[in-house]
């Protein structure tokens, strides 16, 4: 089994649901960015989501949008953040990595020579917010031909009828986006959710995890009771923006990863 399926099997069986972590590869800088990555599975972090910074991050907030901005400054590119994915594997082998951007980055950087790249710095997963299954064979199939899982978004306006097209051929787990808008923009009620989750299990058996608004353990713990995943993103995020050096940045999000990761594990007792 990959590494996704393991961790979520291995959840599973302990009856509770992952905390899913996202931070921007490079924000403040590398240093601080690989110290943090090599931090989160200790502080709580079961699946971790590494952002590729890239100029125009249109799905995002203005958290994450400033993030890519620190990153880009810090001179981070795709070629750094697969550096930095080998070198977090160097001490971790169990912990699944996703990295979560925009196709263009992979383009530029091409597509063949990124899958090769990614598979072999210990890519698990990844999360292409502008690439529709109608170009599945851009990178969705390619990728999971050498064995990378292809992770889908799904919204809150993904209908029925849609559905099945865009799961067609997701692997991993789905990310359901809580709300209507960019990253950060406000929560869903938790009987929305309910009722996305309830749905969405119709239509697949991957793990469901629930992303967007997400910023405190109690409003993790409250999501953890009803999907397999909980990603946060804007908030850890939010640390490395009010951090006054880049040493007080890993730590206050290493702080919030343990807080969040309390609340999760806590959720189902």
């Amino acid at each position: 089994m990959s590494r996704l399926q393991t961790r979520f099997a291995e959840l599973k069986e302990q009856n509770r649901a992952a905390l899913v972590t996202f931070v921007t590869a490079g924000d403040p800088n590398y240093d601080a960015s690989l110290a943090i990555l090599k931090g989160l599975p200790e502080a709580g972090a079961d699946v971790i989501e590494l952002g590729m910074p890239f100029t125009d991050p249109m799905a995002d907030g203005p958290s994450i949008q400033l993030a890519n901005i620190r990153a880009l400054a810090s001179e981070q590119n795709l070629a750094k953040t697969l550096q930095m994915v080998r070198e977090f594997r160097t001490g971790n082998q169990t912990t699944p990595l996703v990295l979560m951007g925009y196709f263009n980055p992979i383009h530029y950087y091409g597509v063949d020579r990124f899958i090769g790249d990614a598979k072999a710095a210990g890519v698990d997963g990844l999360i292409v917010v502008d690439l529709p299954p109608e170009h599945n064979e851009d990178l969705c199939h390619p990728a999971q031909a050498a064995g990378i899982d292809f992770i889908r978004l799904t919204t809150p306006t993904t209908d029925d009828n849609r559905l099945p097209t865009v799961l067609e051929g997701s692997s991993g787990f789905v990310y359901y986006v809580s709300v209507a808008g960019v990253t950060g923009a406000g929560s869903a009620t938790l009987e929305h959710v309910q009722e996305a989750v309830t749905r969405l299990r119709r239509h697949t058996n991957l793990p469901v995890a629930i992303g967007f608004g997400i910023r405190t353990a109690e409003h993790a713990a409250n999501i953890a009771k009803l999907a397999d995943g909980v990603v946060v993103g804007s908030a850890l995020v939010d640390q490395i923006a009010k951090a006054e050096s880049p040493e007080k940045a890993v730590d206050g999000v290493l702080s919030l990863c343990k807080i969040l990761a309390e609340g999760v594990r806590g959720s189902r007792a």
